[in-house]
């Protein structure tokens, strides 16, 4: 087994690639629907390093009905571009392992916010700036460069390794059901989301939907022959707002969520509605996240949420014989926890001590990750390690590169631990 000096030298030797190639990872602005290239380029790169690639899009792979996947309504799956590369082991001599990150990026918002450009790469003490370097551009470098560090000190795993960079991660994680509905299996998943050096054990389930209100339209001056679609959606707003301070009083018994101050959220996130701005607004359409409450199966969640819509709606004349539609248009994310004492966990946990000389501390997210899809749906551990940053999906998103460096120690060590070492 390597010792954390060698693989810190090994790491040392690459540091400056590993930089360079995280800043070209973060100058591609791969929004949604936008990370075609960007994906070409870490196909390229790994093909460059000798592993076996496997370039497809999404719109190759027959999911729609399997445990996990969450409808889409506005993005193009032709051009959804996912890139697993397979390091195979002739004679395995550990345990199979994935490594899995993203590399779709949330909107910059107005560019004239950031005091950073979003997609320059920009780094300031020992900060790299810009959209994904944190969430999670970041992690994939590390977990590249971890096998990278192990190839640099002679070796190579000795089991078979999956590197997985997937879309819709942001979105659906529709992205990572694919790698699965592909046939791409292992004993682990480690997944380095910016967790800062801790591990991610839990997440909490999301769902995404829409609301789509009606209105009569009617000159302003005649407002009260008219009905505005824009206020009506303001109501169901703030029932929902009330629903979700119930939800946060009921999570106060689950085992792990009850240790948070008020885990579920509920953001209304995209509005648009109207044609004119004299006319009372015919129509809204409200675009809405909402953790679900742990342990909720989707449909029952999901008529909760209905129920809860239609309640307000019925106190509005006009709604009440015109009810909303509520759409189902990404996330439907079932909440996952890895629990405790399992040999991949502690695995890891090892590596982090080795490399830091620290225990490893817990991370519950109250947001969603790509875990999952591994751990709950396909029976194989997941959980989520990487690097500390601050202000992902807001301006001036930067990654401390030390963390990052440490990161990818963790994971070199992690995989020599898990998988075991084969000379090249």
């Amino acid at each position: 087994m390597l010792t954390p000096s060698q693989i810190d030298a090994a790491i040392s030797q690459n540091w400056e690639r590993q930089i360079e190639w995280l800043r070209t990872l973060t100058q591609f602005p791969s929004e949604r629907g936008l990370e075609g290239p960007c994906q070409d380029w870490i196909a390229g790169s790994f093909r460059e390093r000798g592993w076996n690639v496997d370039r497809y899009m999404l719109s190759d792979v027959a999911m729609s009905t399997l445990p996990g996947y969450s409808p889409v309504t506005d993005t193009d799956y032709e051009k959804a571009v996912q890139v697993v590369a397979a390091i195979r082991a002739p004679k395995p001599v550990g345990r199979s392992l994935i490594l899995q990150g993203h590399v779709d990026v949330v909107p910059t918002g107005p560019l004239e916010m950031w005091s950073h450009a979003p997609y320059g790469g920009e780094i300031v003490d020992g900060k790299l700036y810009g959209r994904g370097t944190c969430d999670m551009k970041s992690g994939v470098a590390a977990m590249v460069f971890a096998l990278d560090a192990l190839r640099t000190a002679g070796y190579l795993p000795g089991s078979d390794v999956y590197v997985q960079t997937v879309t819709e991660e942001e979105s659906t994680g529709n992205g990572a059901l694919s790698t699965l509905a592909r046939g791409y299996r292992a004993n682990a998943c480690l997944i380095p989301e910016p967790t800062g050096l801790r591990i991610g054990r839990g997440q909490i389930g999301v769902m995404w939907f829409r609301l789509s209100v009606k209105g009569i339209p009617a000159h302003v001056v005649d407002s009260d022959q008219g009905t505005n679609a824009i206020l009506s959606t303001y109501r169901l707003i703030e029932a929902l707002q009330a629903f979700t301070l119930e939800l946060n009083d009921r999570v106060k018994s689950h085992p792990w969520y009850s240790k948070l101050s008020s885990p579920i959220n509920f953001n209304p996130g995209k509005i648009r509605g109207g044609d004119w701005a004299s006319s009372t607004p015919a129509w809204c359409e409200l675009d809405c996240r909402i953790a679900v409450l742990p342990g909720t199966p989707l449909d029952v969640f999901r008529q909760e949420i209905i129920d809860v819509v239609m309640k307000a709606a019925a106190a509005d004349p006009f709604l009440a014989a015109n009810p909303p539609e509520v759409i189902w248009n990404g996330f439907q994310a079932d909440d996952y926890i890895l629990e405790p004492g399992g040999e991949f966990e502690t695995a890891v946990r090892a590596a982090h001590l080795a490399t830091t000389g620290q225990d490893a501390e817990d991370w519950l997210i109250t947001g969603v990750t790509d875990s999952r899809f591994y751990g709950r749906y396909y029976d194989i551990p997941s959980l989520c390690y990487g690097a500390r940053g601050l202000r992902a999906h807001g301006f001036d998103e930067y990654v401390e590169l030390e963390s990052v460096r440490q990161t990818t120690r963790v994971i070199a060590d992690f995989i020599q631990r898990w998988c075991g070492l084969r000379a090249i």
